[in-house]
């Protein structure tokens, strides 16, 4: 099957050696996404707008690799403070309350900077 990656055109892309997302016939991976905005850490301290930040970055790389929200059957949340589940939780329900992808929500002890306070991953599956 044909492989194809999507860059976000995020400086760390190159320097770590990933792709925003990989698609491979009809299966999406989107990588793990943070609430940043080329070096600016968007929404510090607000869990709420971090993960709706996210979300639509994520929605932007399955577009541009051909699907929609519509398309995810998971998500990943890895989040640096469960007690915020409900305001990580109300951001993600937002974007899939009628798509109700599976999902997972688990605390890590810090992600790449401590201004983020969640990271996201996606697997999209287009339906023909």
């Amino acid at each position: 099957m044909k492989r194809t990656n999507y860059s976000s055109g995020a400086l760390w892309e190159g320097k770590v050696g990933y792709s925003r997302a990989v698609r491979v016939g009809d299966i999406i991976e989107v990588s793990g996404t943070v609430a940043s905005d080329n070096d600016r850490v968007v929404a510090e301290g607000d869990a709420y707008e971090q993960t709706k930040f996210i979300l639509a970055k994520i929605e932007a790389a399955l577009i541009n690799a051909g699907a929609t929200l519509h398309d995810v059957v998971r998500t990943r949340m890895f989040v640096t403070d469960i007690s915020r589940w409900e305001e990580f939780g109300r951001a993600h329900g937002e974007f899939f309350k009628s798509i109700k992808p599976a999902t997972t929500m688990v605390q890590v002890s810090q992600l790449i900077d401590p201004r983020y306070l969640v990271e996201i991953e996606a697997t999209a599956i287009i339906n023909g």
